[in-house]
């Protein structure tokens, strides 16, 4: 098994030819889908543009992925969680764009961003998280007037500060789930907020939600039926996958994560990380999804800094933060194209 890791800086072309995954599957779905020809090809990363090569498209397809805009715009519905959204309301008022280092702001980098992908004639926009700093109405409202407004297709998948008010009692699990459906509903579109994909030009975009650092038994299954289908696969999730070498920030599927190098519940005001480590059913999504011979890269958020993996074949891109205008710019491309 190899493992390439790099911060990728920008104008920097980054090629490499890449191999089918060196686990064997541990499904049964995945052992039936590892017969299947390979659809992973070449990729390229130039800057914030991605290429994706695969003998399964006849045509461009072109993605663009946000996250980690951390958007705080509030009104007087915000009024009686201000003692629980009060630390995230200030952290991104002020932003230096990722280009010009000049001042500016997250709702006009959001701006900008849906700009830029209106002027790339994008098929989808994914929005991969942490969009909000706390889930205010205000907030959700502005962002879906601006998506509809763009005409642009979107999915989009919670982050772990998107339905956080902090210092709220209850399981990470449990609100979660309240706030998914009390505040981020519209932006599911009527889809399941905990995993959605969406076929675009002979693309599978699929996007799980890692919000919690974990992955949920029905979610693997889910994962599983993307897998078996043999298209190729993009595969979005908020929180980067595991990959050695990087610390416990990368912590889906990390074999260290835990309570015990959780250092930022108390300045979060959220619950501790499992004591026992991840679940199996995390571990397990963790392998099959680097087993899985149609799935063309990951892309993640979270971290707030650009940079690059390959893990058994596999690209994970993880995109700086939109707070500060960062995006990607992903085609998925034939065999051919240049």
């Amino acid at each position: 098994m190899s493992l390439f890791s790099t911060s990728v800086p920008r104008r920097r072309l980054l090629q490499g030819l890449l191999a089918a995954g060196a686990v064997a599957p541990a499904s049964a779905l995945l052992a039936a889908e590892a017969t299947k020809p390979a659809l992973r090809g070449s990729f390229s990363v130039d800057d914030i543009h991605v290429g994706l090569h695969t003998s399964g498209v006849e045509k461009p397809v072109k993605l663009l992925m946000l996250a980690d805009t951390h958007l705080s715009r509030d009104d007087e519905r915000g009024a009686p969680y201000r003692e629980f959204s009060a630390r995230m309301a200030k952290a991104y008022n002020h932003t230096k764009h990722f280009r010009s280092k000049e001042t500016t702001d997250p709702e006009q980098c959001f701006e900008q961003t849906l700009q830029a992908a209106q002027n790339s004639k994008v098929e989808l926009l994914v929005l991969a998280g942490d969009i909000f700093s706390f889930p205010s109405e205000a907030a959700i409202e502005w962002v879906l007037s601006r998506l509809e407004k763009s005409g642009i297709p979107w999915l989009y998948t919670a982050g772990n500060h998107d339905w956080h008010y902090e210092g709220q009692p209850g399981t990470s699990t449990d609100l979660r789930r309240i706030w998914c459906k009390k505040r981020l509903s519209p932006l599911y579109q009527g889809g399941d907020p905990m995993m959605s994909a969406k076929q675009v030009g002979g693309v599978n975009v699929v996007l799980i939600d890692n919000s919690t650092y974990e992955i949920q038994p029905e979610q693997l299954a889910f994962f599983r039926q993307q897998a078996a289908s043999g298209v190729p696969l993009v595969l979005f999730v908020h929180i980067p996958l595991y990959v050695p070498g990087r610390p416990v920030g990368f912590g889906c599927g990390h074999p260290q994560w835990g309570a015990a190098q959780d250092k930022n519940h108390l300045i979060e005001r959220r619950p501790q990380w499992r004591a026992e480590g991840h679940s199996q059913v995390t571990l397990d999504f963790h392998r099959e999804v680097f087993a899985a011979s149609n799935l063309l890269g990951v892309f993640a958020g979270h971290t707030h800094q650009q940079t690059l993996d390959v893990w058994q074949g596999v690209p994970q891109m993880v995109v700086g933060a939109n707070a500060t205008g960062a995006h990607a710019v992903i085609e998925v491309l034939p065999p051919s194209a240049v």
